[in-house]
């Protein structure tokens, strides 16, 4: 068992399933969004293979609606469409509080076999050429203000390519891109579902042009294309138009073999210092 495994544990409860959110995984005061995508997904692919369905995360389209808190979770999904190849649903997932049940987002899980998908690779996107993970920046080095109320950094072994880490010391380059590596720091394998929680892993790309604070999620769309091979995984984060506020961040990331295992596109809340 790792730490990941242990924090996607779901109970069978009457129309669904119950989690508990800790605040191991939190980012000041909330719950990291890429764990909760990782739980919703695990538990809509449960309810699909109980009912003969499919079970690997094709793609995950979720609208965020509130900022989620250590305790109980509660995931619903409901299966839309079964058919030979894929499977299509809806989960949604919520909070209990103060008596009252509060949504915290709802999400489009497309599933199926993600073997059939894997070749014959007509066209992808190789990985960028940066410095390996013993010589890039680890996390452990982060300002500690960076470090603090952060249980979800200490999750990770994070090295940063030094060539995108200028804003981690005020210096922000301006470019919007952000690369390096990632693995769990107690070894645990990464599986599918996972992959949601490493597109969300990283900094905001956002810090590398000076935003400000808390950057949250309004609307994440996240793709798997294969089961990633043990090891470290490679992440880049880029944007392309940041205005009003708002900014789309995409991800990409690679397994240890060099493969494309999972890439998605989000539309975040930033603030910059006038």
């Amino acid at each position: 068992m790792s730490e990941y495994s242990d924090a996607l544990d779901l109970r069978a409860s009457d129309g669904g399933w119950t989690g508990e959110l800790s605040d191991d995984w939190a980012i000041g005061e909330a719950i990291n969004g890429g764990l909760l995508m990782a739980l919703a997904t695990t538990a809509t692919a449960r309810t699909s293979t109980a009912t003969g369905g499919h079970g690997d995360p094709l793609s995950f389209s979720a609208v965020f609606l509130s900022p989620s808190g250590p305790g109980e979770v509660r995931l619903e999904p409901t299966i839309l469409r079964s058919g030979r190849s894929m499977t299509t649903a809806e989960v949604r997932v919520s909070q209990p509080v103060d008596g009252t049940d509060i949504e915290r987002f709802r999400a489009l899980v497309t599933l199926g076999d993600l073997g059939r998908y894997t070749d014959p690779v007509l066209k992808t996107t190789a990985a960028p050429a940066i410095p390996p993970p013993e010589e890039c920046v680890p996390s452990s080095e982060a300002p500690p203000s960076m470090l603090m109320n952060s249980g979800f950094l200490k999750r990770w072994d994070v090295r940063m390519d030094p060539a995108t880490i200028g804003w981690a010391i005020g210096e922000p380059s301006g470019s919007g891109e952000m690369r390096g590596w990632i693995r769990l720091v107690d070894g645990g394998d990464i599986d599918a579902a996972g992959l949601l929680l490493v597109l969300d892993a990283f900094p905001p790309v956002s810090f590398d042009l000076g935003s400000v604070g808390w950057v949250p999620t309004v609307e994440f769309t996240g793709y798997v294309r294969a089961v990633p091979a043990p090891g470290w995984l490679q992440l880049r984060l880029t944007t392309e138009h940041v205005a009003g506020g708002l900014l789309n961040e995409d991800a990409q990331v690679w397994d240890s073999t060099g493969a494309l295992v999972a890439h998605s596109r989000q539309l975040a809340s930033a603030r910059f210092a006038s």
